[in-house]
């Protein structure tokens, strides 16, 4: 497991440098640079604008600006945020806990649901019980996210008021007091809810085919030839081998976490990272821009490993070498 996992990080190397040189281009092909995404150029003397591009190196030849924007990423610098006049660093540390908040919420409400929902569906099959499980799926795999965020808040927020429609907590509440962290679970419950509840609609449905899949197995029928009581069936030679698949899709989730719902922040006006992605793209702050994607890239890398030695880990008739 060790060396796998180890060859697996050592192949993410190449990949994350051709990854930056995507990037990078992309970025550098995008109309505009840092200075016209700082400044205004129509209000500014063309001279002051040529002369601030010489001194930032936007002149020079694009591999000697690949080569030192990637030497100081590595160390660690990922420059300063033009439109927020601070590091990037700190930029994506402070909305960093927000888009985490976020992301472990809607992860919590998604496999709790999908294992309910989908264990009683798959338990029994065919009934209405399980059509209608399969009805709200095929209903929430068929509406949008903007659409039902922007019903959530139509509906929770202005029509019944139970929840908050923007922000990640309430004006004048004291950082670290128990009313500050009601205040955020409060503003966080409602996104989290709806991007919780569109994933959910693909595991049950996944765990569902996959109980009554192995409920067909031969070992199943074995188990119920010797006399074994169909509770220890369910629970043990089932329910037990139709999660595992349900498991490793953890290590996808992973990146959720961090990359957060780009959509769903940008519509519940959620300071995350996923909002924070959509104003670097328009506002042209390409440090940020910049940043944010190869974090995001190196994230669904380790999303893919961890996904990987997960599967390794709860079925034990995959062997990683």
């Amino acid at each position: 497991m060790l060396k796998y996992s180890f060859r697996r990080i050592l192949g993410m190397i190449p990949m994350l440098f051709l990854i930056s040189i995507v990037v990078f281009t992309l970025a550098k092909l995008m109309p505009g640079d840092g200075i016209s995404g700082e400044i205004d150029p129509r209000n500014t003397d063309p001279q002051y604008i040529a002369e601030m591009r010489e001194k930032l190196g936007y002149n020079d030849p694009m591999p000697q600006q690949y080569l030192r924007w990637i030497e100081n990423f590595v160390q660690g610098d990922f420059g300063k945020s033009t439109r927020f006049k601070i590091s990037v660093a700190d930029v994506i540390s402070e909305r960093l806990p927000n888009t985490l908040m976020l992301g472990i919420t809607s992860i919590l409400i998604t496999y709790i649901l999908a294992f309910f929902m989908g264990s009683y569906a798959g338990r029994k099959p065919y009934t209405f019980g399980d059509n209608f499980i399969g009805g709200l799926n095929y209903l929430g795999l068929s509406i949008p996210s903007f659409i039902a965020g922007v019903f959530a808040i139509y509906l929770f927020s202005f029509t019944l008021g139970w929840f908050p429609s923007n922000g990640s907590v309430d004006i004048g509440v004291t950082d670290g007091t128990l009313e500050y962290w009601l205040s955020r679970l409060h503003h966080v419950l409602l996104p989290a809810i709806v991007l919780g509840l569109l994933s959910t609609a693909s595991y049950t449905q996944f765990l569902r085919n996959d109980i009554i899949e192995n409920s067909r197995k031969d070992f199943v029928r074995t188990a119920r030839a010797k006399g074994t009581p169909e509770r220890k069936i369910y629970n043990v030679h089932i329910l037990r081998n139709s999660i595992i698949p349900l498991i490793t899709f953890l290590g996808f989730d992973l990146v959720a976490i961090i990359s957060g719902a780009i959509i769903t922040e940008t519509i519940f006006t959620y300071p995350g990272l996923g909002q924070l992605f959509l104003q670097s793209v328009g506002t042209r702050d390409y440090p940020v821009l910049m940043t944010l994607t190869m974090l995001f890239s190196f994230l669904t890398l380790i999303g893919n490993l961890v996904a990987d030695v997960l599967y390794g880990v709860v079925d034990p008739r995959i062997r990683l070498d």
